[in-house]
C-alpha cells in the first residue's frame, strides 16, 4: 500500500481528533509510567496523551514513514516507532495501550484484542476506538463503485474491502474472562462538511485509499467522480447548505486484573 498522505489526513484533523479525546476522557484512575500509543498517525492522538500523562515514558506506533515523519516534527520530544502492530511486542508491560482509529484496518480480532491485553501491567488499560461505518451511505458507495466500472478486477485483486469491526458483545466476550472492567459504547459523530466534494477528501485520505491505490491515474479520477455523485445524492443539503456527514464509532475500554 502506497504511504500515507499526512497533509490530506490533517485537513480535518479537528474531527478525526474528537473521538481521541473522548476516549481519553474515560480513562481515570491511573498514572501510567509506560504507553504506547498503537497507529499513532501524524501524532494528533499522541500530543493528547503527552499533555494528559506529561512524565509517562510515551512512544508512538506506526507503519507509515511519513505519519511518524510528520509526528515526530509535531512532538520532537516525544519517541517514535516503525512497526507493524500485529508483530509489537513492548520490552516492558505496559500500563495504557492506546489504539485511536487504527486496529480497524487490521484482520483477526479475535486473536489481536486478546494479544494486546496480555501486554498490559497489572491495572493496565487497553483503551481502542475505531470507526464502525461501513454500513453508512459513504462506505456503501465505495464498495458500489469498485463493483460497477473497469476497476473491479484490479480492485477485488487487491483486497480493497475492509471487515466490518466485531460486534460490542463480541469484544466484550474477547476481554470480560481477562478484565477487571470492561467498558464499550458506541457514537455517532455527525460532522457538517461544506460540500459532498468534502466529505470525499474526507474519505480519500482514509477508507478509499485500498479503493485508489492501484489504480491508473485515468481510472482513479474515474472512480472519484462516480463517487462523488453518489455521495452528493446520499448526503443532500441541510438548511445552510452543509452536508452531515454521519460517522459511527466503537469505544472499548478494558481495566486489567491487578
Amino acid at each position: 500500500m502506497q504511504d500515507w498522505n499526512p497533509d490530506l489526513y490533517r485537513q480535518f484533523e479537528a474531527e478525526r481528533t474528537r473521538p481521541a479525546h473522548d476516549l481519553l476522557a474515560r480513562i481515570d484512575a491511573i498514572t501510567p509510567k509506560r504507553i504506547s500509543d498503537l497507529g499513532c498517525g501524524p501524532g494528533n492522538s499522541t500530543q493528547l496523551l503527552h499533555q494528559r500523562f506529561p512524565h509517562a515514558h510515551l512512544v508512538g506506533i506506526d507503519n507509515s514513514r511519513a505519519m511518524l515523519l510528520s509526528a515526530q516534527q509535531r512532538l520532537p520530544d516525544c519517541a517514535f516507532l516503525a512497526a507493524d502492530i500485529r508483530q509489537w511486542q513492548p520490552s516492558e508491560p505496559q500500563d495504557l495501550i492506546y489504539a485511536n482509529a487504527s486496529l480497524q484496518w487490521l484482520t483477526d480480532h479475535q486473536q489481536l484484542f486478546p494479544y494486546l491485553f496480555s501486554q498490559l501491567a497489572a491495572s493496565g488499560i487497553l483503551a481502542v476506538q475505531m470507526p464502525d461505518n461501513l454500513d453508512e451511505p459513504s462506505h456503501r458507495a465505495m464498495r458500489e463503485v469498485a463493483e460497477n466500472g473497469p476497476w473491479q478486477q484490479t480492485i477485488q485483486e487487491a483486497g480493497a474491502i475492509r471487515a466490518k469491526v466485531l460486534s460490542a458483545n463480541q469484544y466484550y466476550d474477547l476481554l470480560a474472562p481477562h478484565a477487571e472492567q470492561v467498558d464499550i459504547w458506541r457514537t455517532t459523530y455527525y460532522h457538517p462538511m461544506p460540500s459532498a466534494q468534502a466529505i470525499v477528501d474526507w474519505l480519500r485520505a482514509t477508507g478509499l485509499r485500498p479503493f485508489l491505490e492501484k489504480l491508473t491515474e485515468a481510472m482513479r479520477l474515474d472512480f472519484l467522480q462516480d463517487y462523488l455523485a453518489i455521495i452528493d445524492a446520499a448526503y443532500p443539503p441541510q438548511a445552510d447548505g452543509r452536508r452531515l456527514l454521519a460517522f459511527p464509532r466503537l469505544f472499548i475500554v478494558a481495566r486489567a486484573t491487578q
